[in-house]
């Protein structure tokens, strides 16, 4: 399986925002595997956009449906007000309402559950791609 982070010095911190236990652990098995540290696993929106603003990861797997009052999509506009980082949303529902709702939020991918362990790494490949980006662009502005 190819990595997505070869640093081993420096390993790429995730969170993931997941509030079925089993594919939680799922999550954290594969992201390891790609080579990332998961920092935290969290299951409501009020203890993911604690967590991401204490912490800052590198990237955030996001259920959309979560324990609590607010969903995945509340928690990622919420982080993006404070910091710029890569979140994919992960769901099984594609419904009009949440397709539309997750198309006008603050996301850099969306990926359907079930999903295979190669249609997640491309998913968060294209994702921190998407971040990388935006970071470049902002220190073009900035110069």
């Amino acid at each position: 399986m190819n990595k997505i982070n070869d640093q081993a010095s420096h390993p790429l911190r995730a969170m993931i925002v997941e509030d079925e236990i089993l594919i939680a652990e799922d999550l954290k098995e594969r992201l390891t595997g790609f080579g990332f540290c998961v920092i935290a696993n969290v299951d409501t929106a009020e203890e993911c956009i604690a967590v991401a603003t204490k912490e800052h990861p590198d990237l955030i797997l996001m259920d959309i449906r979560l324990k609590g009052k607010k969903d995945g999509i509340q928690a990622a506009e919420e982080i993006r007000k404070q910091i710029d980082l890569p979140i994919v949303y992960l769901t099984a529902y594609s419904d009009q309402v949440t397709v539309e709702r997750s198309r006008q939020s603050s996301h850099d991918a969306y990926l359907l559950k079930p999903f295979q362990t190669k249609e997640l790494q491309s998913t968060i490949d294209v994702a921190m791609k998407r971040q990388a980006r935006r970071v470049l662009e902002k220190k073009k502005i900035q110069s």
